[in-house]
Parts: structure tokens; sequence; C-alpha cells
């Protein structure tokens, strides 16, 4: 960064963001992958929603604009747009899946419907998105790719579950979303203790088809 006596100021790096941002994703990840598993039978099945706004949401979104300092490009692409994914869905939630006041049955029974067909259109399209971020994450390390190999499982079944109104499958789409939460917490945990420790203790793995070391990221 200059200033205007043509000095130049170095500014340190920052620490890593990429274990808040995961930790973020994995938890919002879990909660609603619960419900959509039907583990929430005696809860509303909504806990997921506060948190897509303030963890899953700014929590991400947070991680991206240090990972945009960091000069990772990856890591911010893929916070940033996560981050947005929640706080979408979160708005989606609130705005649009409710039914509208005064519905009757059949009306409300149709919109329900309809908000079927609109997580579908969601998750197919940020589907697309993982799928190149997928590609990317070979040349992270192998835990990240992990993350993004399990999130596009859990994107692809579910979108293929709520086109088809298909409960058994959107049930199944949230056993892979309780598995991609585990992946993300683990490559979180990695990031602390090795960001803690300066060296690496818990195994995330090397890039593939790279020889470089693996960095930090998600």
């Amino acid at each position: 960064m200059s200033v205007n006596d043509d000095r130049t100021i170095m500014m340190a790096p920052a620490a890593d963001p990429a274990p808040l941002g995961l930790g973020a994703f994995a938890l919002t990840t879990f909660l609603l992958s619960a419900a959509n598993a039907k583990w929430m039978t005696s809860a509303t099945g909504d806990a997921w929603l506060g948190f897509a706004f303030a963890y899953g949401g700014l929590a991400q979104l947070a991680a991206a604009m240090w990972e945009f300092r960091n000069r990772n490009v990856f890591g911010a692409t893929a916070f940033g747009t996560y981050g947005g994914f929640w706080i979408g869905l979160g708005l989606w939630a609130l705005l649009v899946a409710p039914p509208p006041a005064g519905a009757g049955p059949l009306a409300a029974a149709a919109h329900t419907a309809a908000t079927g067909k609109d997580l579908g259109w969601i998750l197919l399209a940020f589907a697309i998105f993982n799928t190149y971020m997928l590609l990317w994450s070979t040349q992270v390390n192998a835990a990240i790719f992990g993350v993004f190999l399990t999130l596009e499982a859990t994107e692809v079944i579910l979108f293929i579950g709520f086109f088809a109104a298909n409960t058994t499958i959107i049930k199944v789409g949230g056993y892979v979303g309780v598995l991609t939460a585990l992946v993300a917490w683990y490559a979180s945990a990695a990031g602390v203790i090795n960001g803690m420790r300066g060296t690496p203790v818990v195994p995330v793995g090397k890039p593939f088809g790279s020889r470089q070391e693996a960095r930090q990221a998600a």
C-alpha cells in the first residue's frame, strides 16, 4: 500500500481465516442437513435459520474479505459465495417460502409445492458453481477437496429430490449433508491447530496432480 510521499507500508499478513469460514459452513450445513434427514422430529426444524445469517452468512463473508486481503482468490470466492448462499437462503425462507396471508388449504399446498421447485433451482445453480470449485480444489489440499466433493453430492441429491418432490431422496441428501459438515469441521479443526503450532499437526493432504505444498484455503 503506497502513501503520498512514495513510502511503502508493508502490512503484516493476516491470520488464516479459513478455519472460521469452514467452521461457519460446517455448523450451518449440519443444522439444515439434520432437518433434511428428519432427525429434528421434536424440534421446529428451523434451527438453521438464525445461523444462516449470523454464522454461515456473516462469518463466511468476513472470512472471504480476509481471504481477499491474503490474496487467496479460491478462499475468497468460496467463502463469499457460500456466505451469500446462506443469507440468500435465509431470506428466501422468511420472505418467499411462507404461504401468502389468507391463502386457503389448496392455495397453501400449491405454494408449498412451488417452493420445493424453488429449492431445486437454487441447489442446481449452486451445484454448477460447486462443480468448477470442486475441480480447482484439487490444487488446494485433500481435506478441502473432500469438502467440495461431499458438498457436490449433497447439492445434486437435494436438487433431484426437490424437483421430484421425493422425501426419501431429500432425506438421503440430508445424510450426505451431515457428512459434508463433518468433513468441513475436520478441515476447520486442522486449520486451527496447524495455524496455532505453525507446523502440520493434523494432516490435510497435498494437492492432487501438483508438487506444491498444501495451502490453507476453502
